[in-house]
């Protein structure tokens, strides 16, 4: 058996595995470059190499940067935006979707971009009286058709661009992708404006994210929180010097003391004795605070409104979280309170419920099923949870994402984004070390964190893509890609480089239903530059078809992870893809197979 054909028999069952779906795709990647190394097709270091490609450094790296975005809350404003802009129309609604699905998906690859928008597009919905099922497909489509504006929509367009270099016909510019994505944008988005209400189902999704934009509002509403009060120990109070954990200042009728602020450090405290300028935030009727603070020499500092109670309870730089005690937990049988300062001082019980009840300012000693509010830094409430053997009915960082707009650190992220883009755009440096660049100053300046960067690559794509690129090396250097492209060019006949553009994005279309883009574009490189050269035609124009193939997986729901995300969220069948996709393909055709060329030449 030839090089060539025991290439294609590995390549045949590597694609009969993707498409069984019962092993991990990262496994079957890997596992495909060792058996090219056991049979001999490629060497050692070309089965190590995909792992220090510069194209797989820069895919993890733009998923880093992608979660700086979101994770400072610039994702979250952008939602929100929409939200307030598409007040009382349903088709303003779908149209700013796609649009702001189209645009953050150019920045932040179309996985990111779903994810951050799913919540939001759920909630738009419903706000809007639409089924969820109307809004979340055309969603997904128009970010597919925003992959093709810019270097970083997708790593496909890395690899096509780096696949270009390496076949020496150069690679494609930062926004060169433009030049086709912006009229496949325009189209698809008319379309799916005029048509997809006609071919879509209305129903309701389950398993819908929660919205979680509005969790201050829900919180001081659920614990009773309106109408807080800010008092100072002043200069001779009868409190000073007493214990800050006294009982009579949680015994005082109608008072409920919330929260003690050292005077010195501003930092909770629920021990020591009082001090000068020692804060006490309490709730109760405005006579029988007023009475308290005279008693007690306590000067009034500030009334808080119910919108300032909310704005100081999630903000950007502290915020709140439920938490429930399990069964076994150490916390069972602990004494707390409302204003108790736990772990070290980095966190405050704000208050105790039992079975749906209020325990008041009363010790509680905890039982298993008891639920805790308790505040403080963002922080601090994701190490305390991670670290505490609670269960958090929201995880904080959830919250942040979804109801901390332009977090603290949001415009670091967006000037590290500028400043990645010039560089992508201008070529100043390579593309790796760009990306490269912006991932570190993400870090720097503590945008994310270096636990939350490894979580957000996406370690299924780094995988396959480094264990496909000795797969698309044997496809070239045994003869295979050439063999499959002698038969492409036989079939084309005398159609030329165009039938050879059909043949390319027919090809690639039909995989990439069945398995991912990247793993079909990693295939079908080779092949499409072999058919180029056999033909004696510049490579650019069937490469930047695959790409808009590629990015045409519309389908089915196992075509693009994005296209899963919403599967349940939209209440989608199977068969409702390719009712909305087959007029996307098209328009994907005709970009790909006629106006490519105009711009690319043959």
């Amino acid at each position: 058996m030839s090089d060539a054909t025991l290439t294609l028999v590995v390549l045949a069952v590597v694609v009969v595995l993707f498409i069984w779906n019962r092993l991990p795709v990262e496994i079957v990647a890997i596992g495909s470059a060792l058996v090219l190394y056991a049979v001999g097709l490629v060497t050692l270091d070309d089965v190590l190499g995909g792992f220090g490609d510069p194209t797989v450094v820069l895919i993890a790296a733009l998923f880093v940067v992608s979660e700086g975005l979101d994770a400072t809350g610039v994702t979250a404003w952008v939602g929100q935006s929409l939200v307030s802009k598409t007040a009382g129309s349903a088709r303003r609604t779908l149209l700013y979707a796609m649009v702001i699905s189209a645009a953050l998906t150019a920045l932040i690859n179309l996985n990111g971009s779903v994810a951050a928008l799913l919540p939001v597009a759920v909630l738009m919905a419903i706000r809007q009286g639409l089924a969820p099922s109307e809004l979340l497909l055309p969603m997904v489509f128009a970010g597919s058709a925003g992959s093709l504006l810019l270097l970083t929509g997708s790593p496909v367009n890395v690899i096509v661009s780096e696949a270009a270099e390496g076949a020496g016909v150069g690679g494609f510019g930062f926004a060169e992708f433009a030049l086709v994505g912006v009229p496949i944008v325009v189209a698809s988005l008319t379309l799916m404006m005029f048509v997809s209400s006609r071919l879509l189902p209305q129903r309701d999704g389950e398993g819908n994210p929660p919205d979680l934009s509005r969790q201050a509002s829900t919180l001081v509403r659920q614990y009773g929180l309106e109408g807080l009060v800010h008092l100072r120990v002043a200069a001779g109070a009868p409190l000073l010097g007493q214990p800050r954990g006294s009982d009579e200042l949680h015994q005082v009728s109608g008072i409920r003391l919330i929260t003690v602020l050292d005077g010195r450090t501003q930092r909770p405290v629920s021990d020591g004795q009082f001090e000068l300028d020692d804060r006490l935030t309490v709730l109760g009727p405005t006579d029988a605070v007023s009475s308290f603070a005279a008693d007690r020499g306590l000067a009034v500092e500030a009334v808080r409104s119910r919108s300032e109670v909310e704005g100081s309870l999630i903000g950007r730089d502290s915020g709140a979280a439920e938490v429930v005690v399990p069964p076994r937990a150490q916390l069972v049988g602990e004494s707390v309170r409302p204003g108790q300062v736990m772990r070290g001082g980095a966190l405050v019980v704000l208050a105790v419920h039992r079975q749906g009840a209020d325990r008041g300012t009363d010790d509680t000693v905890l039982q298993a099923g008891d639920v805790m509010l308790v505040e403080g830094s963002w922080e601090a409430l994701d190490t305390g949870v991670a670290e505490s053997d609670v269960l958090v009915v929201d995880a904080p960082d959830l919250v942040r994402r979804q109801a901390v707009p332009l977090g603290r650190r949001a415009w670091s992220a967006i000037a590290v984004l500028g400043v990645m883009v010039v560089l992508l755009a201008t070529g100043l440096v390579p593309a790796v070390v760009a990306a490269l660049l912006a991932a570190g100053a993400m870090v720097i300046l503590r945008a994310v964190s270096v636990q939350q960067a490894y979580r957000r690559i996406s370690w299924t794509t780094v995988l396959l893509v480094a264990g496909m690129i000795p797969m698309s090396v044997a496809i070239t250097t045994s003869g295979a890609g050439d063999l499959v492209a002698d038969l492409i060019v036989g079939v084309v006949g005398d159609g030329g480089p165009t039938m050879l553009l059909v043949a390319i994005f027919v090809l690639t279309v039909v995989f990439g239903q069945l398995i991912s883009n990247t793993a079909t574009v990693l295939i079908v490189i080779p092949i499409a530059v072999s058919a180029a050269a056999q033909l004696d035609v510049s490579a650019r124009p069937g490469l930047m078809c695959l790409l808009v193939a590629s990015a045409a997986s519309f389908l089915t729901p196992i075509a693009t992870p994005a296209n899963m995300m919403v599967l349940g969220a939209g209440g989608y069948r199977f068969g409702d893809y390719w009712k909305l996709g087959l007029p996307m393909v098209a328009i994907f055709f005709v970009a790909a197979v006629l106006y490519v060329p105009l711009i690319w030449s043959f």
